[in-house]
């Protein structure tokens, strides 16, 4: 509504007669920014706005009215100075008289209230909140279209056969983008290292429903509920349906509330993707939450581009950035389902202040175990032991501040989701090359493991970085404390970094965005081994300055 409204502006001072059409859903109601926009536009009397809200009564979260109620919407809008018209939306004759009289109506903007059915025509769709970001099965288009007597008019085989060249084209070009090995090391490609995979996500709410009997604890919802698992705390537990806190899509006014709650010495908990946790928001984050340093937990979902279709309004590429540079914020970013959970039982309950997790959408491979160290503020690192049937089992994970130096090659630094790449980026690199790596999981990107990060520059002279995020909430990080280390002056290092290069996301199959944005095992092992070749060629110069010395 906002953008419609500097188009309104635009084309009066442009002195233009065209209108401009706003389509809404009425869920997208619950949002603050709509009703700044409609007051703006009955303010200026823009009658060359006319807005169309689809009211079909769901969201993704279930009813409007049971998620955050919004009606009476002809009576709100007509408040703001707005002509209000509500009709049938799947009536055409509606519609389009609608249309004709909004033309001719001056001196205020237009809204047209759709009354519609979700899905209409389609019997298994119609009227199911469920069906909001999901696609049908081969079996359910052909009924589909069946039902809406379109089978025939469509050429559905024509349509089909094209995606399909476009999918192949897609892979093809995928696959050059991929560095080049003796083998195929993708993940479950071989007979060996097999991985399980599960969303992390899950870790969140498996927290969150083991703790959620402390009476202190608040969920607030955000309308992905289900998707990001934190209506997990409430699931077959009635009782605590209290404590959980419906706000709608209304992220900045969610965000402060939390904080009043805060005040009150409860334990409250909202997340929604991380594109909305962590952006929409940001000045409730920092003035509401970290101003007053109150102890909100604040969950970025489905980060990274590993989100998949949902595209580049959806996948979080630069959420760490606001973070890290907020003061009294912790962040952490653990590297699967199992230090998922892990890191949300410490957070919730044990650490005071705000904080920030951010976790994946899509399952990926689990690399810890209940044995394996979570210590907040502290690295862990991983070593390849051996090639076997079972990858997890095949490495070793230690404290940073145990482990002893094995004179590795070289170390890869990596969060999140980039951890289990690093692994199998450490196993590319010792089948291909015989190359020993120090992998550093940092699970807590603030506050940092810095000694661990020295250890690895100074022990292993080469350090790649890997973030499935844009270049810099890690690699600048980590490239700041290297250059700020006096026990590093004077001694030789070299530094590369794997991330998003300064782009949007884009809509794909996760794993293929994997590979679109560069970010997997395979390229971290060519930057490896780009790295390795220079420090080989400083060792042989700095071989051949001593003989000549000599």
């Amino acid at each position: 509504m906002s953008i419609a409204v500097g188009l309104a502006l635009a084309a009066r001072l442009d002195g233009r007669k065209h209108k401009i059409f706003c389509l809404m859903g009425d869920g997208e109601q619950q949002e603050g920014q709509v009703w700044e926009a409609a007051m703006e536009a009955g303010h200026y009397q823009l009658d060359n706005i006319i807005a169309i809200i689809d009211c079909n009564r769901l969201q993704i979260d279930g009813l409007v009215k049971d998620v955050m109620q919004v009606e009476p919407l002809a009576a709100k809008y007509a408040s703001f100075g707005w002509d209000v018209m509500r009709i049938d939306g799947h009536d055409m004759n509606q519609v389009v008289d609608a249309l004709e009289q909004a033309r001719s109506v001056k001196g205020r903007p237009v809204m047209i209230l759709a009354d519609t059915v979700k899905g209409k025509g389609v019997s298994f769709m119609e009227d199911k909140a469920g069906w909001h970001g999901k696609t049908p099965n081969y079996d359910e288009l052909l009924r589909g279209l069946q039902e809406l007597a379109l089978f025939d008019r469509i050429p559905v085989q024509h349509l089909l056969d094209k995606a399909q060249h476009y999918q192949a084209e897609v892979d093809r070009k995928l696959e050059a983008k991929m560095p080049k090995f003796t083998r195929n090391y993708w993940w479950n490609a071989g007979d060996t290292m097999k991985v399980k995979m599960e969303p992390t996500r899950k870790g969140f709410g498996q927290s969150l429903a083991e703790n959620g009997d402390d009476e202190r604890v608040v969920c607030l919802g955000l309308d992905i509920s289900g998707s990001i698992t934190i209506s997990d705390f409430y699931a077959g537990k009635p009782d605590r349906k209290k404590r959980w806190i419906s706000m709608g899509i209304a992220e900045q006014s969610a965000t402060s509330a939390a904080a009043g709650l805060a005040r009150e010495g409860k334990l409250p908990v909202l997340g929604t993707y991380a594109t909305f946790a962590a952006a929409r928001n940001l000045d409730q984050i920092r003035t509401s939450v970290c101003y007053g340093n109150f102890n909100v937990m604040i969950a970025g979902a489905h980060g990274g581009v590993s989100v998949g279709p949902d595209g580049a309004t959806h996948q979080a590429l630069e959420d760490l950035f606001a973070m890290q540079g907020l003061p009294n914020m912790s962040v952490v970013v653990p590297c699967d389902v199992v230090e998922t959970r892990k890191a949300t039982n410490y957070l919730l309950l044990q650490h005071k202040g705000p904080k920030y997790i951010r976790f994946a959408r899509e399952a990926t491979p689990i690399v810890t175990d209940e044995n394996t160290p979570f210590v907040f503020g502290q690295a862990n690192v991983t070593r390849l032991r051996r090639e076997g049937p079972n990858f997890l089992e095949a490495f070793e994970t230690v404290l940073a501040s145990t482990y002893k130096n094995e004179n590795e090659d070289l170390s890869i630094v990596a969060c999140g989701p980039m951890v289990p790449e690093a692994m199998r980026a450490a196993y590319i690199l010792k089948k291909e090359f015989g190359y020993e790596t120090r992998i550093l999981n940092i699970h807590t990107l603030k506050p940092i493991d810095a000694e661990a990060i020295i250890r690895a520059a100074r022990e292993t002279g080469v350090v790649v970085t890997a973030e499935e995020h844009q270049i810099g909430a890690l690699a600048w990080r980590v490239s700041g404390i290297l250059t700020e280390s006096p026990q590093l002056y004077g001694l030789p290092f070299i530094t590369g970094a794997i991330g998003v290069k300064d782009r949007f996301g884009d809509s794909g199959a996760p794993w293929e965005l994997i590979k679109e944005f560069e970010v997997s095992a395979e390229h971290i092992a060519h930057k490896a081994v780009e790295l390795m070749a220079i420090k080989k060629g400083l060792a042989v110069r700095k071989e051949e300055y001593s003989s000549s010395v000599r």
